[in-house]
């Protein structure tokens, strides 16, 4: 009963409405409870949607936060979830008010359909490498993965290879670019595959007596620096070569032997 009484507790301030409190309960858990059961037992608890709201002032504070940093790029949907993730009561409509008195600018421009861009800030070479694997030539057996500085822009490895999902693979280009740089970076960024974990772990070994997260977990799509190297690859090499990759597969002209030898004719 207890474990049960402490998950309907996350689940409320995660922002789950009473439907999907009680479907994650019922298919996740095996917990099947009535709908007036669960509204009984919140209110035991003493929380409650409409109630008890929280006070105005610790509100505003809370947007304010979000509007200085990443969240003034957010909507008003969007920072009220962060509300209640924060255990603060409010409703939506309170939160679009203070949005709008808070930061005019943003609501205006997310009205217009208009993003505000952020620069990116790198603070000197080796501050961070940008990790990543290109995948869309692996249907044709290349499997290329890549690390460039996210300062200079200098590519640390590119290798083509006939797998890029091995962490021992990828660890080994990583201690090979250690050694021929004679040194690590500050830190590094990768998104979620399982391929990094090694290097992750290498990197935070060689930091061990350094408190700060020096191997970044993040989307492709915040890997810039790499996913912009990515999309001039594709427009120097795929556009190119695409066509030629899907008829020689068809015609069974690449055999795997020589499948390097054909990427590096393509990059040269």
């Amino acid at each position: 009963m207890q474990e049960r009484d402490q998950l309907i507790f996350v689940y409320f301030h995660l922002g789950l409405n009473y439907k999907e409190i009680l479907q994650i309960l019922n298919e996740k858990h095996r917990i099947g409870i009535s709908l007036c059961h669960l509204k009984r037992l919140l209110a035991s608890f003493g929380i409650y949607r409409r109630k008890n709201y929280s006070d105005l002032l610790d509100v505003a504070m809370f947007i304010h936060e979000q509007v200085q940093e990443c969240g003034q790029l957010n909507g008003y949907r969007w920072v009220h979830l962060k509300c209640l993730h924060s255990g603060l009561t409010v409703r939506k409509e309170t939160v679009r008010l203070l949005m709008r008195a808070l930061n005019p600018g943003g609501v205006n421009n997310r009205l217009k359909r208009k993003l505000k861009r952020r620069e990116y800030n790198g603070q000197g070479p080796n501050f961070i490498w940008h990790l990543d694997s290109y995948d869309k030539l692996k249907p044709f057996g290349f499997c290329i993965n890549g690390c460039i500085d996210g300062y200079s822009r200098f590519i640390v490895w590119l290798h083509v290879n006939r797998t890029s999902s091995d962490p021992r693979v990828i660890a080994g280009y990583y201690i090979k670019a250690v050694i021929r740089n004679n040194g690590v970076p500050l830190r590094m960024r990768s998104d979620l595959g399982t391929e990094n974990t090694h290097t992750a772990q290498m990197q935070t070994f060689f930091h061990r007596n350094d408190h700060r997260n020096t191997f970044i977990y993040g989307t492709s799509q915040h890997n810039q620096r790499i996913e912009s190297w990515w999309r001039y690859l594709e427009e120097k090499i795929q556009i190119s070569g695409s066509h030629c990759f899907k008829l020689s597969r068809r015609m069974d002209f690449i055999p795997g032997i020589s499948s390097t030898k054909i990427f590096s004719s393509f990059v040269s």
